[in-house]
């Protein structure tokens, strides 16, 4: 049975620090600031990217028991992201934790169910509407997209050009968003109130 306290876990990106020869585990500043207003009264923790075999135990340690998957990077720009959240994945179905993946993070859940990405055009930099069981302007900054909707989720919101922006899990409390809510200043209240939904 799920703990009914929440304590959520946040993947990071992998980059290398300008004169150094060390990569690094990194996270946008938006993040905290997103979580202090959307979840004030929970605690989360930055995951670092520790490969499959060292993660789960990390996560127990730490008694973490719902996951956000960031966005940022192409899967397959980073081995050691790509092998850590998919090793994160395979634990919360596994254990059956609620998993929000934000733009890579759902493109991550889908390629995980079978699903590839392809290239799309005019979805950087820019806002537009998505429409469907979640219908609202949001901000885009993917250059690829889902192909279809993988096995075992349903669509939830799709962009005009027919792109998928948001899909959910028919079985486990997993969603996906192509947008980034931590990104928007000041963040918005239904984005706050959809991650309660998803997470709480």
């Amino acid at each position: 049975m799920l703990d009914a306290t929440p304590r959520i876990g946040l993947t990071m990106r992998i980059v290398d620090a300008q004169g150094y020869d060390e990569p690094r585990d990194a996270i946008a500043q938006d993040w905290p600031r997103f979580l202090k207003i959307a979840l004030p009264d929970v605690p989360w923790l930055f995951i670092p990217n520790l490969g499959a075999q060292d993660t789960v135990k990390f996560c127990e340690s730490w008694n973490i028991n719902r996951l956000i998957v960031t966005g940022g990077q192409d899967i397959g720009q980073a081995a050691l992201r790509d092998e850590t959240e998919t090793e994160l994945l395979n634990w919360a179905e596994r254990c059956k934790f609620p998993v929000l993946g934000i733009c890579r993070g759902m493109q991550l859940m889908a390629a995980r169910a079978g699903t590839p990405c392809h290239q799309v055009k005019g979805h950087v930099s820019t806002r537009h509407h998505v429409n469907g069981t979640i219908g609202r302007e949001v901000n885009s900054y993917h250059n690829q997209a889902i192909c279809d909707c993988p096995d075992g989720f349903v669509v939830t919101a799709r962009a005009d050009d027919g792109t998928i922006e948001a899909m959910r899990h028919t079985s486990l409390p997993w969603s996906g968003w192509m947008w980034h809510p931590e990104r928007e200043d000041p963040p918005t209240r239904t984005d706050a109130q959809e991650l309660k939904k998803v997470l709480l």
